[in-house]
């Protein structure tokens, strides 16, 4: 089984416009797709930086000098890189979401496939799980989760069916799961749903939307002028992030504008919205919801 076949392989390296000599970071190494790409197109005094914070990524390492794996979290990318005596880079790459192998690993609890203990952690040391989410969050802090998360309308009565069950007993796996919120999951809709579902505790226990900001926001510091950021996105909340960042280099509200009245960004956008192929979504069907945009830092 493959680790992961990464999506929108050509498409995303394109969009770096990679430079023999230049600094680059993967910041969702995972079975090392795009890294392996981006070091096709490097030169002998090109350096490639991947950031993964699952362990299991660790066995995918490239055996070349002029790459370095860092086992962490891309939200700390900046830290890390100064670490590595890295101030600046040409280009940022970023694959989000799931990778393959996470979900087709049962006992990770990532897919909707599997029967599983609530875990959901993109790295095992990460002391909060989906159990916990499941057992100890209030009812309130429940909803927040599957309304904002899931964007499920029916995100407050799926929490108080949870905290009225959990009382008699906690709630341990896929199964139980399943079983607690059943009225909630239709036949002809329950897949579509129970993945909302996955998503929005998935989305919780790994910080995914605050996580995604700070890297953003340290990417913009971290490229150089003229260097490029090109990210994969796979749901409304992440794209929704990465557009506006993109486009307004900040999440809310409008920037400022110049004397002569232009708005002031920091990107420009470089391609339009890029999807895959019917081609590509035929080969590998998790690539079937998958964005990619690509900004260029002015």
């Amino acid at each position: 089984m493959e680790y992961h076949n990464p999506v929108l392989l050509k498409e995303t390296v394109d969009g770096l416009n990679i430079k023999p000599g230049g600094v680059y970071v993967d910041v969702t190494f995972g079975g090392g797709g795009h890294s392996r790409e981006i070091m096709k197109r490097l030169g002998p005094d090109g350096r490639l930086f991947g950031f993964d914070q699952d362990e299991d990524a660790q066995a995918n390492v490239i055996d070349d000098a002029r790459f370095t794996l860092i086992p962490e979290n891309f939200r700390f990318i900046k830290r890390y890189l100064r670490f590595h005596g890295v101030k600046e880079v040409d280009g940022i790459l970023a694959d989000l979401g799931v990778s393959s192998h996470q979900f087709d690993v049962a006992e990770r609890g990532f897919s909707t496939r599997f029967e599983a203990e609530l875990d959901m952690r993109m790295s095992k040391k990460n002391e909060l799980n989906a159990f916990k989410v499941v057992n100890d969050y209030d009812e309130a802090d429940l909803k927040r989760v599957f309304v904002e998360y899931g964007e499920l309308k029916n995100g407050g009565a799926m929490a108080s069916v949870i905290v009225n069950a959990r009382k008699e007993r906690p709630i341990k796996n896929s199964s139980e799961l399943k079983q607690v919120l059943g009225r909630f999951l239709p036949g002809h809709k329950s897949n579509k749903i129970l993945a909302q579902i996955y998503q929005a505790i998935r989305i919780e226990v790994n910080q995914e939307m605050d996580v995604l900001k700070e890297f953003l926001e340290q990417s913009l510091e971290l490229l150089k002028p003229g260097g490029r950021l090109s990210v994969i996105s796979y749901h409304s909340l992440e794209d929704r992030l990465v557009k506006r960042y993109m486009r307004n280099g900040m999440f809310e509200g409008e920037p400022e504008r110049d004397f002569f009245g232009n708005f002031e960004v920091p990107f420009k956008s470089i391609e339009k919205l890029i999807i895959p192929t019917d081609g590509e979504i035929a080969q590998n069907n998790r690539a079937r919801s998958a964005k990619l945009r690509v900004a260029e830092k002015k």
